[in-house]
């Protein structure tokens, strides 16, 4: 019977923290956006990587063709 003297001060603990995570979280806007991540995977990557890439000076002189 003694135990619940620890068990009781312990679970009110984490009861605390997890309020305080869960406020926390809402805070720092964790879950504004919650369809983006599964979103993410049906949509095409490659078109993103290929316009953020810079281009170099040197492309445009490949591609000319001096006759």
């Amino acid at each position: 019977m003694s135990v619940i003297y620890i068990l009781i001060p312990i679970a009110i603990i984490f009861t605390a923290i997890a309020i305080y995570l869960f406020f926390w979280a809402v805070k720092t806007e964790q879950f504004d956006d919650l369809e983006k991540q599964g979103m993410s995977i049906l949509f095409d990557d490659d078109a993103n990587i290929e316009q953020s890439k810079p281009s170099s000076p040197n492309d445009d002189k490949s591609n000319k063709v001096d006759h």
